[in-house]
């Protein structure tokens, strides 16, 4: 009997709050940006839609529920992709703003980072010189002294919103001792099975990108958490490709987007969301791996349903 092949859910990460639109334009910015960029990842082959907001004059991040809502309408109504809304936000805003916009539209899924960090993004400043806005530099610049808040409390504070809305999480994990975090809120039984554990590596201030470094995450997962959880790879920047078929080849899911890196290649700036899609698929169905469709990643995350949102 044939064995049924692997299915990746692959996650779009589409505008978030690390770069700024003077990095590239390409980068989305308006509702209508966002919302183009998100409904053309997912009709390449996104499952997941992870979304943030930025103000459309100046590409600020912002958790102003307003500025998700028109984008979080659209996507509904012209896709079936799960939408993940951010509750990281940015590290620069206090945890009742990040809060905000799964708070009030009950996503399938929100994102949540699993402890308190350095985030360091002044590295970027010895590639990136000029700035339309003046927010753009500061925001790299005050990185420096910059600690990302995650405590305890705040964490509870998120999974109980999201466990009443009957929201599930991505739990974003810069470095080790962040799945301790989450195994200690599994123990407490705050967090329901199977958890969908997004590994980032490259971010200064968490795990490296090293090979050995995916590696580590994957052992120690598989320690605390046995087989009774969901994996998936986020590589920072240039190691977004190379990690994710790393990852995938090891049997987790993937995530892209330019979210988390604003390259297609070496010196090359991705054009679109999509085409960062296209190239980790085909990818994937080189390895014989079978892309997860919505319903697929509703099916193995657990989710409610895109009938039980607050949009």
């Amino acid at each position: 009997m044939a064995r049924s092949r692997q299915k990746v859910i692959i996650t779009c990460a589409v505008t978030g709050a690390i770069h700024t639109p003077s990095m590239s334009p390409h980068l989305p910015v308006t509702a209508d940006e966002i919302a183009d960029a998100a409904i053309g990842a997912a009709r390449a082959g996104a499952a997941v839609l992870h979304l943030h907001a930025r103000d459309p004059r100046t590409g600020k991040p912002s958790q102003d529920p307003e500025l998700f809502e028109p984008f979080l309408k659209r996507i509904k109504r012209e896709t079936d992709a799960v939408v993940n809304i951010t509750t990281g936000g940015s590290p620069h805003m206090t945890v009742e703003e990040r809060m905000r916009p799964a708070a009030t539209f009950k996503p399938e899924v929100a994102s949540l980072n699993m402890g308190s960090m350095n985030f360091g993004l002044f590295p970027m400043l010895d590639r990136f010189k000029e700035f339309e806005h003046e927010w753009e530099r500061e925001h790299l610049e005050n990185s420096r002294s910059l600690i990302f808040r995650n405590t305890y409390q705040d964490i509870e504070t998120i999974l109980s919103i999201g466990n009443a809305n009957g929201t599930r999480f991505e739990f974003e994990c810069y470095d080790i001792s962040h799945l301790y975090n989450l195994k200690h809120f599994v123990d407490r039984g705050l967090v329901k099975s199977p958890p969908f554990i997004q590994s980032v590596f490259g971010i200064l201030g968490g795990i490296g990108p090293h090979p050995e470094d995916l590696m580590h995450m994957k052992r120690t997962a598989d320690r605390l958490f046995g087989s009774d959880y969901e994996w998936s790879i986020l590589g920072a920047g240039r190691n977004q490709i190379p990690l994710a078929t790393l990852g995938a080849a090891m049997g987790s899911n993937v995530r892209v987007g330019l979210e988390d890196s604003l390259w297609i290649g070496p010196g090359k700036l991705a054009e679109s969301n999509r085409v960062q899609v296209e190239r980790i698929r085909t990818i994937l169905e080189a390895l014989n791996l079978e892309i997860a469709t919505p319903d697929d990643a509703r099916e193995k995350l657990g989710l409610k349903g895109g009938h039980a949102v607050g949009f």
